[in-house]
């Protein structure tokens, strides 16, 4: 399957069977988030694997849209290695490269049959508390990760997709 085929077919899970990752393949989803490109590739990309009982349980508290997934990514960057535009006061680049870690390891993912969900309605602070993390990682989003259950199915609107008009205008 080609790229733009398996980004086609690829949707949000919110159906996740009880069925574990094998290391293998996560090993290689986290891979992909470690090689992405980041701005002058000062890597500030941080992954915290939430997978035991008590991790879990721990995810719950901050965000209830897991839907049962047995590995979560919360995926964070570190405020003391992100780029700082010189031309912006206040921008940096931290965002913006998880965003690229997280869509390389949710469509990595995709390719080797596991299903993903992302997640970012939740509170940074409360997931730096919960999680104890450093002053210094900031969480972003986490990538919910895991096999479909018998009950997955993509949402109606999923597959509803504006014309390329809407995106594009030539300057």
């Amino acid at each position: 399957m080609d790229f733009l085929e398996m980004a086609t077919k690829r949707y949000s899970e919110r159906a996740f069977a009880n069925t574990p990752i094998e290391k293998e393949k996560l090993d290689k989803i986290l891979e992909a988030g470690r090689i992405v490109p980041t701005a002058c590739n000062f890597q500030p990309q941080r992954f915290y694997i939430l997978k035991s009982p008590t991790a879990l349980e721990k995810v719950k508290t901050v965000s209830l849209a897991t839907y049962n997934a047995p590995v979560v990514i919360l995926v964070c960057y570190d405020k003391n290695e992100v780029w700082k535009n010189r031309k912006e006061e206040g921008y940096d680049s931290g965002e913006q490269d998880i965003a690229i870690a997280a869509t390389t390891m949710m469509y990595e993912a995709e390719s080797l049959g596991v299903h993903s969900l992302w997640i970012r309605g939740f509170n940074s602070k409360t997931a730096s508390e919960v999680f104890d993390l450093p002053e210094n990682i900031v969480p972003g989003m986490m990538l919910a990760l895991g096999y479909p259950s018998e009950k997955s199915k993509p949402s109606d609107w999923h597959f509803a997709r504006k014309n390329i008009e809407h995106f594009v205008t030539e300057l």
